[in-house]
């Protein structure tokens, strides 16, 4: 959780850079993890109800954003995780935060409300052929990572 709390410090420290949709209350929040089938894991939750989903400078989080979880737009990582599933069989124990610019997606795993790596998942590519590349330990240490490559 320090990362994640590194991270929020230093974003609310550069105002000028952040474009977030802001806190999102807890019956939304419950919402989404309902629509996922699991809890988030913490960190992720923590940063969804504090600022929802949005950017820092080019880096682009995706969250929480509001209700419309069958039809919406990026940055709501409701929608898009829903979307991905049924399009191109994204795994249900995965929840998609961001993409890598590639076509690539960074995600966490549900485990029941505990921590989880985030590592990239590759559309197109079988489950078993899948490379799993874990870019951070948890969804706060990439938070804090990508906060501090824009600045």
């Amino acid at each position: 959780m320090a990362d994640l709390e590194e991270a929020l410090r230093l974003i609310a420290a550069n105002p000028s850079r952040a474009f977030f949709h802001g806190p999102r209350d807890a019956a939304l929040v419950a919402s989404a993890e309902r629509a996922f089938g699991d809890n988030l894991p913490p960190t992720y939750r923590e940063f969804v109800t504090k600022l929802g989903a949005g950017n820092f400078g080019g880096f682009e989080v995706y969250g929480v954003t509001d209700e419309k979880f069958e039809d919406s737009t990026i940055p709501n990582g409701v929608w898009v995780t829903l979307n991905q599933r049924r399009e191109i069989g994204l795994p249900a124990k995965l929840v998609i935060v961001g993409n890598d610019g590639t076509g690539d997606y960074y995600c966490v795993e549900m485990r029941g409300g505990g921590e989880s790596p985030v590592t990239v998942y590759q559309p197109g590519w079988p489950l078993d052929q899948q490379q799993w590349e874990q870019v951070a330990q948890d969804f706060g240490a990439f938070l804090l990572d990508g906060v501090r490559d824009e600045l």
